[in-house]
Order: structure tokens, then sequence, then C-alpha cells
């Protein structure tokens, strides 16, 4: 069955327990491991030697406690339970060594055998599934092409003067778009009521920055009057106790000032600081350059997520829902560190959004397995192209990006997990550029 990245969510759960059904018979693997004899009675030894350490039992000295009195109190099976966990690992490399898997995941285990004599593992290892890409040529799918008009750029020059622009004292009334420099203090039932007070507080009328009726009475006012404002909180404000409370704002304008639009002059330039950028041609310049390198980008990326989609109308693959899961593991991974760059952690994101743990996995859930299935086509692609990168290539590439991270090579490639997936993460790339050659 083609699967695609773009399907209602209803079909990608049903692709997804096909797909999961399936590879139950073609690349989920049963593999068991047994450990006896000497290893295994010195699995169980060390496990005493370490619970000795920290044992109590009435009578005896901590670390003193007798092997059969400990078995006694605490059971044998306890010490074979340790011993066990102490071994998983091992295990998993001999089920590994001896089956000869690559797995895609990380491997599930239970114990499948406990006693005196031996410890038996299962391990469920989930290998990559088979993929099936019918068609990936020939397409026809081109990028849109970017132009820049000169009303963006018009557009753009306007919020640069708008950003760069001055404020200067004004004679007469506060009229909308002035900024009023005022004094205010706010009173609820004559108390007055924290966080309601300011002093030359610099105001820009229209902003909407203060609670609505605010600013639209201050039209009209001079430097030097002070006037009440009868105002209502509104009924969804953030402190409870001022939530729909009418309150009076005593308000004095110290000061009148409106914006002054700035030239293209000689002044602005130097202002502005862009190297080269000394006229009104070369700021239209800059700026067209500028919007076309950001379109060029989004469109590019457009393009690429077009033609990935495409392609996987005419992809065969099963995939296992352990893949899906784990990539929604890195996703949920990804978005908490964002958020923590921002200062929110994701319990308060929750409170924010009024949503849970379980709601942002379900959004997820489409994208992880999109990623999953354009992974698995591309890998595909890579090899039916025949596409390798050397490792001098890789090596080169990874120079290069400790540079760029201002790195030490070592330190780059252990945070991006080595030069196996420097020349991984090349080999997609250049996968991907093979694609837009062959579907012009």
């Amino acid at each position: 069955m083609a699967k695609t990245a773009k399907t209602a969510e209803k079909e990608v759960k049903q692709e997804k327990e096909t797909a999961k059904t399936k590879a139950t018979k073609k690349n989920i693997h049963e593999i068991k491991v047994k450990i006896e004899g000497q290893e295994w009675q010195e699995a169980i030894d060390k496990a005493f030697n370490a619970k000795q350490k920290t044992a109590k039992v009435d009578g005896f000295r901590k670390g003193k406690v007798p092997r059969d009195i400990y078995e006694k109190n605490f059971g044998k099976e306890s010490l074979w339970l340790d011993a066990a966990e102490k071994l998983i690992q091992e295990a998993y490399i001999k089920a590994l060594d001896e089956s000869k898997l690559i797995p895609v995941v990380q491997p599930s285990v239970d114990l499948s055998g406990l006693n005196e004599d031996f410890v038996e593992y299962l391990f469920k290892i989930i290998t990559k599934p088979e993929v099936n890409v019918k068609k990936y040529k020939g397409l026809k799918i081109k990028p849109e092409k970017v132009e820049v008009t000169d009303e963006e750029i018009n557009h753009e020059i306007g919020h640069l003067l708008e950003r760069y622009s001055e404020l200067v004292v004004k004679e007469g009334k506060v009229e909308n778009g002035d900024v009023a420099v005022i004094d205010f203090e706010g009173f609820k039932d004559g108390v007055a009521f924290d966080g309601g007070k300011g002093e030359n507080y610099s105001l820009e009328i229209g902003s909407n920055s203060f609670i609505p009726g605010f600013e639209d009475q201050l039209i009209g006012m001079k430097a030097g009057e002070e006037k009440d404002l009868n105002l209502t909180f509104p009924e969804d404000y953030g402190v409870k106790e001022l939530a729909s409370a009418k309150v009076v704002f005593k308000v004095k304008v110290n000061e009148v000032k409106q914006k002054q639009t700035r030239q293209l002059d000689e002044e602005f330039f130097e202002d502005l600081g862009m190297d080269g950028v000394d006229s009104e041609e070369k700021l239209r310049e800059e700026i067209k350059n500028s919007i076309k390198a950001q379109r060029e980008m989004e469109v590019e990326n457009k393009y690429v997520d077009t033609l990935l989609e495409e392609i996987s109308k005419n992809v065969e693959v099963d995939i296992p829902e352990e893949m899906v899961e784990e990539e929604i593991a890195h996703l949920m991974e990804r978005f908490e560190q964002q958020m923590k760059m921002q200062g929110i952690s994701l319990d308060l994101y929750y409170q924010f959004t009024r949503s849970t743990e379980a709601d942002l996995r379900s959004q997820m859930e489409k994208e992880a397995y999109a990623n999953v299935l354009y992974r698995l086509m591309l890998e595909e692609i890579t090899k039916l192209e025949d596409i390798k990168i050397t490792l001098e290539e890789a090596e080169e590439e990874a120079e290069k990006l400790a540079k760029e991270y201002k790195m030490e090579k070592e330190e780059f490639l252990k945070q991006f997990g080595g030069i196996d997936m420097i020349q991984y993460d090349l080999e997609i790339r250049k996968t991907i550029e093979k694609l837009k050659e062959l579907n012009k």
C-alpha cells in the first residue's frame, strides 16, 4: 500500500496498523540469548558483593552479612534479578553478533528464563523494513519563480523609515499616532491598586498597549493638562481582582511628541549602518537581494517538500509503529529545547495552551510518520543511484562545519554523532540534489 505524508489522520493510523501487522512477519525478530555456567555464577557473586555493602540485617554490621543469611532474608531471586539486569547490555551485544541484525530502534527485552543455573533473555529487534520506490524520475516538478516587486521594496523602505523615525516635541493636542509622556495612577473604589502607577511613561496613542478606552481619552489633551479617566477593565484581565472592575485613572500629560518621518538622505544612510549603502539606489538593491534570498530559501524548502511528497505516493513500505514512536520522542525533545530557549517549560506550555502531553504527541504524529517515510525512501534512492560519500569528503565537511560553529573538530563530531553521521547527512543531501536533476 502506498504511503504519503498528506493522508488524513485516520488513514495514517490505519496504514500504521497495517504496517505493524506485516512488519511482525518481515522485520521484527525475536532473538533468545542464554547466559549460564561460570559467567552466570560470577554475575550472581558480583550482585551479592554489591548488595552486601548496604544490606541491613540484625546482628551483623553493614558489609558483613554472610551469603546464606542474606539469601534467607532477601531471597536468592533478588540476586538473580540484579545479576540479570547487569548482563542485559552484554546479552544484547551477543544477540546482535549472533544474528548479524542491524536494529533501527531501541529493542525491547523480556526475561524468558531465570533460575540458579541460567538467565535467558528474549530480545525483540526491529530491522529496516523493505522499501519499494516505484517511481522517482521524470515527475516534472519545478520550483516556483522568485520575483521581487517595486511595491515590496517600497513597503520595506517604509518600515525602515518608520523604525528610524525620531520623536520631536510638538505644540498642541494629543492626536492618534502621537506619543504622550504621562504620569498616571489607577484607583478602584478610591484606593490605589498595585501596578497602576507610572511616571513620565511614553505611551504611543493607537498602540492599544493599555486597557480599552485609556488611549482614546487622551486624544485632545495638551501638555500640562490633567484628567480623570473612567474605565472598566476587561472581563478576561489577567489580575482577578481587576477583571471587570470599574476604575479611575488620574492622568497628567507632561509632554506631547510626534514621529518625524525620516528622509532618504545622507544622515539616514549613516544611521542605517549598511556597508556600501549610501544612496536610495543601493538601498533598493540591498533590500531586493535580501527579500530574494529569503524567498529563494522558502521556495527551495517548499519545492523539496513537494518533490518528496510526490515521490512518496509511489512508495510501498511497511513502517513499524516503533519507528514512528521513536521519531515522535525526538520531535518532543526538540520542541522542549525550543521552549526552554524562550524561557518556557513544557508544563507552562501545557497551561498556556490548555493542552496535554498526549495532545502534543498526537499533533506530532503526522510529521513523525512523514519524517520516517521520507528517510526510508531517501535511503533506498541513495542505494538505487549508488550515491556514496568518501571518508575524506566527510572529514572535510566536518572540519568546515567545526570552523563555522567555532568548535574543535573532535567536539563537533561528538555532538553531531560521529563521522558516520556526517557521511550519512552528505549522502542524503546529495540524493536530494540528484532527485532535483531527475525531475526537472
